[in-house]
């Protein structure tokens, strides 16, 4: 076998091109940003008090608020206390499945979901909150206390808060989420909730309707706060999801429990600011004003101000288009394809739109399936590319065979892209360079690698083949799964298809839609994908459980096969017990140290082949106020919660005449439409 020294394969990491980045937020407390008290008296847009408090259909507003709503506090508000009125126009790409998120069921993404569910705590608005202070901010649950050993955190829920039905919410909505959709195997939450999510051996309880308690195996895991943030912590309705759910239904299966309630049925209940009220296939999904919302300004004003939300169901590409040409309010310019232009027409004195980049917090990888136990129910060539996944000499081969400047210009020209080895990103808070792996490109080596792993070309195809006794002897096909929604995806991967091919790979697109790529992905039938990674290589104090396989399905390319029991390889291991301490310290200094001993395990092992990192821009309508300053398109949540939408106003005399359903409040569920 042929062996090459790791010293002639690593290099020096190129610094990331200069590029200005976005403005500074203004840091805070979260203490400055809300708190939950009652006011003297509430109000509510004057239409609703005469058309439906007058006319006797709905209580006044001061009995459908809680006991304590959430107030937002005018000093934190960048253009203070709103009116209402108008609408936010969005564009999407994606497609509604339905409305049972915990069910499984996406929404369409475009922040559609952000906007019809709420969480025990919230994360989004911490970009602008103090580090020192840093934690996830209250929000169903109003306050927590941890017990004196630190073992159990007790939770309040607000008091007295309804659906946007008016049926109460209340621990009844939080245990099922938690007994019935997260504990139930059968079960796949949206943004994949499992109970390791909260760590192994995690348990929750309710103590009374508003109070619920965790216990934990650790001691004080602050760190799972954040997941009982968007999307892995979001009740759904109790009182519309039970009776669907085969545990009270028997008659149901768990695919009928799922789609249950398919797009076209109207005014689901949630607790978000906006309820959905007109769905047309392939055209637009129209949201409009919960009269039930628990949230207040300082002057008792119910919120939103917003009254209706659009989401025109188009591509992700005419999404940037539209809103910087005026005819869409809100984008997050995340397809790198489009920057030039975009940047080009938001500089012209008559642009409607503002365009602010951000940091560079969007990256992608290539990953590898490294689960050999049966994940997924591969054949003989599947298991076959599993185990060389599993070989590092591979994945060394794999990673110098990447021409990272090359996929990056293909993408954008200009200082946007930089050389992305992977892990942690440059330029977030636990990233540090010297602790970075770099095996920059190297065609020549790459081939040495193959060749010493046996794998050559015995049929004269030009293609390798496995060696004799695996798999057949076949060529080496690998198929690569990528996400058609957003050209970014099938660029990266048609690019990498390409540069295989030098390798002596053949690599199979693998091509789906959305939510066909998502049931793919989960249920780890694939040999290799290309993804935009999450939250938790951006801020690590969200979603940290899935740095590595802490628990049988919280990696995202390693899960338990069959048997319910992980094959770690001995430095995944090393990453688990790193992630582990990490989760169990609140100590900064300790902390930083760990996610130093995490980056170079990481990218000395080539866990992921990192291919490119780039910076977001926020596209918003001028018309719309309380922006926050340095609001980014990505960090612990997108924009849309970032932003905190249901403060966002448009001043009187900005407001178009955009409202589809004027006046109108949802009906009934299930029923045809507003009221």
């Amino acid at each position: 076998m042929l062996a090459l020294p790791a010293q002639e394969l690593t290099g020096e990491l190129p610094d990331p091109p200069e590029f200005a980045a976005q403005s500074e937020p203004v840091f805070v407390s979260i203490s400055d940003i809300l708190e939950y008290k009652a006011l003297p008296e509430y109000h509510e847009p004057d239409w609703v008090t005469s058309k439906y408090v007058e006319a006797g259909t709905l209580p006044p507003v001061a009995e459908r608020l809680p006991k304590e709503p959430m107030v937002y506090k005018a000093g934190n508000m960048p253009d203070g206390i709103g009116v209402y009125g108008d609408t936010m126009r969005h564009v999407i790409g994606g497609r509604p499945e339905g409305w049972n998120y915990i069910g499984g069921q996406s929404q369409g993404w475009g922040g559609i979901d952000i906007g019809l569910s709420e969480c025990l705590t919230r994360t989004g608005p911490l970009f602008e909150v103090k580090a020192e202070e840093l934690e996830p901010m209250p929000n169903l649950a109003k306050s927590w206390e941890w017990s004196e050993d630190g073992h159990e955190l007790t939770m309040h829920l607000i008091e007295g808060a309804k659906w946007s039905d008016g049926d109460p919410f209340d621990a009844e909505d939080v245990m099922f989420y938690w007994n019935d959709n997260v504990n139930d195997p059968n079960v796949s939450p949206l943004n994949g909730a499992t109970p390791e999510t909260f760590g192994v051996g995690t348990t929750l309880e309710e103590v009374d309707p508003y109070t619920i308690k965790w216990t934990f195996k650790d001691v004080r895991p602050t760190q799972y706060l954040y997941a009982m943030a968007y999307g892995t912590f979001c009740p759904g309705p109790s009182h519309i999801l039970k009776p669907q759910h085969p545990k009270y239904n028997p008659d149901n299966t768990y695919e009928e429990y799922k789609n249950a309630f398919p797009p076209e049925y109207m005014n689901i209940p949630v607790m978000g600011a906006w309820v959905p009220v007109e769905y047309r296939p392939d055209d637009i999904i129209v949201m409009r004003r919960n009269p039930y919302y628990w949230k207040v300004d300082e002057n008792g004003n119910q919120l939103p101000y917003l009254n209706e939300m659009h989401y025109r169901l188009s591509t992700w590409a005419d999404r940037d288009v539209q809103a910087v040409a005026g005819s869409g309010d809100f984008s997050n310019l995340e397809q790198a394809e489009s920057y030039v232009e975009a940047l080009r027409r938001s500089a012209e004195d008559t642009a409607p739109a503002r365009l602010q980049f951000g940091a560079r917090t969007i990256g992608y990888a290539l990953r590898m399936n490294f689960s050999a136990n049966g994940w997924g129910e591969p054949d003989a060539r599947g298991q076959a590319v599993r185990e060389l996944n599993r070989n590092l000499d591979f994945r060394k081969a794999v990673t110098i065979a990447v021409d990272r400047q090359r996929l990056g210009e293909s993408l954008v020209r200009g200082p946007f892209t930089a050389i992305y080895p992977g892990g942690l990103y440059a330029g977030t808070t636990y990233y540090d360079k010297a602790s970075t792996v770099y095996y920059p490109y190297n065609i020549e080596a790459a081939n040495t690698l193959l060749d010493g792993l046996n794998l050559v070309d015995t049929d004269g195809n030009g293609i390798r083949n496995f060696p004799e006794g695996t798999a057949g002897g076949a060529d080496v096909e690998i198929t690569l799964l990528a996400n058609t929604d957003y050209g970014t995806d099938t660029n990266l991967a048609e690019g990498v298809i390409a540069q295989m091919e030098a390798l002596g790979i053949r690599v199979i697109a693998n091509f789906q839609s959305g939510t066909a790529r998502d049931d793919m992905a989960q249920a780890g039938q694939f040999d290799w994908s290309v993804e935009r990674q999450g939250s938790e290589m951006v801020s690590v104090v969200q979603g940290t459980a899935s740095l590595a396989p802490t628990g049988p399905r919280t990696s995202y390319f390693h899960r338990a096969g069959t048997d319910g029991t992980l094959d770690l390889l001995p430095f995944e291991q090393e990453l688990v017990d790193v992630v582990n301490k990490f989760i169990a310290t609140s100590d900064n200094a300790e902390r930083a140290e760990l996610m130093k001993q995490y980056q170079r395990i990481y990218t000395e092992n080539v866990y992921s082949v990192g291919l490119t990192q780039y910076p977001g821009a926020l596209i918003i309508n001028k018309r719309f106020a309380n922006i926050p300053a340095g609001a980014p398109i990505f960090m612990f949540n997108w924009a849309e919660d970032n932003i905190i939408r249901e403060r966002v106003f448009v001043p009187e005399d900005k407001q178009g005449d955009y409202e589809l359903h004027p006046e109108t409040l949802p009906g009934k569920p299930g029923g045809a439409g507003p009221v």
